[in-house]
């Protein structure tokens, strides 16, 4: 990572590149004794639970909360339901968690692998909406109108992360399986795969259309594929969907061809683990388990004031706790130590320009912190393109006086979706 001596350059923050042998092995977590599961649906009320705890469940179920709501989750081990409660996440939403002790070995649920898999598209959706590296495989396959292109993320969204890389490097097959099979569950006429060049041979042989991407950051971003691959930028308020293109990860798609081919649901998650001295390891881990479980079998010990970070280092979540689970979106886990943080400040913006000529989206962040600041989110959105932010986070790790920029941009958004809900349904 480099930021120009004199300031007037953007950073070049490049993406690690799978390239030797010791790089793309996969290291497997054991069988946890305990998950976590979050259904990230926040009307569920306590009295509607059809859920109980003492619920024996097994392997790949699916388990609905309630009656009414066909949101539901995929158990990813075979075991007991100990708990049901509430987790507050990021940004304050809250959702259902369910807390499962696991049994001796896995009992595999056949639901799965009895439907009529002819029907490629009722099938995904009934049992296949959480998939391992998919934001939800649901919501791309349900958007009106439907999509005309779907865009496979062969490239890592953050620095550090080899997911999707290693994916396009190791799994080729399955990956050309899993086209066949999205060809089949989806309108779109047109499948293009984005890799960064070292992978280009690879990726020619599974059956889409193959774009080359660069390898700095923040080239990989959604918003930014859009801009540089398919030559269109996205509106203020609107997501890549309305424009009718769906992203879906290369670890994803191998995980679709895996259920069909199968018949079981996949349950384990690819994830980076970033360990305190910057040296990283892949490792394979049941959706569910614990963050300190992964750490534990890793020999990698954590002190007070180490911070855990869900994701990479630019626009991952600080937790809480190692307690909390790997999802099925968890593409990496960072450990920071504390004398590697630095810390936010509520210092006053000093005007340095450095996160205008960072931005990618040439967003004036120096007048839009002061709106978010005073709480004043829709005129940040109507005066300082609040909305057009891609979410990198290079405004916070540009900022010399340490401001939390990116955090202010995201509250910032999500209240200004919470007040566009509300005056909604008061029309």
């Amino acid at each position: 990572m480099k930021i120009p001596f004199f300031g007037l350059g953007k950073p070049k923050l490049k993406y690690p590149v799978v390239e030797s042998r010791g790089q793309d092995t996969i290291d497997k977590i054991p069988l946890p004794r305990k998950v976590t599961l979050f259904l990230k649906q926040t009307d569920v009320r306590s009295d509607d639970l059809i859920l109980k705890i003492g619920e024996e469940i097994k392997t790949g179920q699916k388990l609905r909360l309630t009656e009414e709501n066909d949101n539901y989750l995929i158990s990813t081990i075979t075991g007991t339901i100990t708990e049901i409660s509430w987790h507050t996440g990021y940004l304050g939403q809250t959702y259902p968690a369910v807390f499962v002790d696991a049994g001796e070995e896995d009992q595999w649920s056949r639901e799965f692998n009895e439907i009529d898999k002819k029907s490629l598209p009722d099938a995904a959706l009934k049992f296949l909406s959480c998939l391992p590296g998919a934001p939800d495989l649901g919501s791309l396959l349900n958007v009106k109108p439907a999509l005309n292109t779907m865009i496979i993320n062969g490239t890592d969204k953050d620095l550090l992360v080899r997911v999707n890389q290693l994916t396009v490097k190791t799994e080729i097959e399955g990956l050309k399986e899993g086209i066949e099979y999205l060809k089949k569950i989806t309108p779109a006429s047109r499948i293009i795969i984005v890799v960064p060049p070292d992978l280009r041979s690879q990726a020619e042989q599974c059956g889409a259309e193959v774009k080359v991407i660069n390898v700095q950051y923040p080239d990989t971003l959604p918003k930014m594929i859009m801009k540089n691959v398919l030559g269109r930028v996205i509106p203020p308020g609107k997501n890549c969907e309305d424009m009718g293109v769906g992203f879906i990860n290369a670890e994803a798609v191998v995980a679709l061809a895996s259920a069909f081919t199968k018949g079981e649901i996949p349950i384990d998650k690819i994830l980076t683990v970033v360990k305190q001295d910057g040296t990283s390891v892949n490792v394979r881990a049941r959706i569910g388990t614990h963050v300190k479980d992964i750490l534990s079998a890793l020999r990698i010990e954590t002190g007070w004031g180490d911070r855990l970070i869900l994701g990479g280092p630019m626009t991952g979540h600080a937790v809480y706790s190692e307690d909390m689970p790997v999802l099925a979106d968890t593409d990496a886990i960072m450990v920071q130590d504390r004398e590697q943080i630095i810390w936010s400040s509520d210092s006053s913006c000093v005007n340095c320009g450095e996160c205008i000529r960072a931005c990618p989206a040439k967003i004036p962040v120096n007048m839009l912190v002061r709106l978010l600041e005073n709480g004043l989110y829709e005129e940040a959105a109507e005066e300082y393109d609040l909305l057009y932010c891609v979410e990198c986070g290079l405004c916070s790790y540009v900022c010399i006086a340490r401001i939390p920029l990116f955090h202010y941009i995201m509250l910032g958004k999500y209240e200004f979706a919470k007040i566009e809900r509300e005056e909604e349904s008061h029309a």
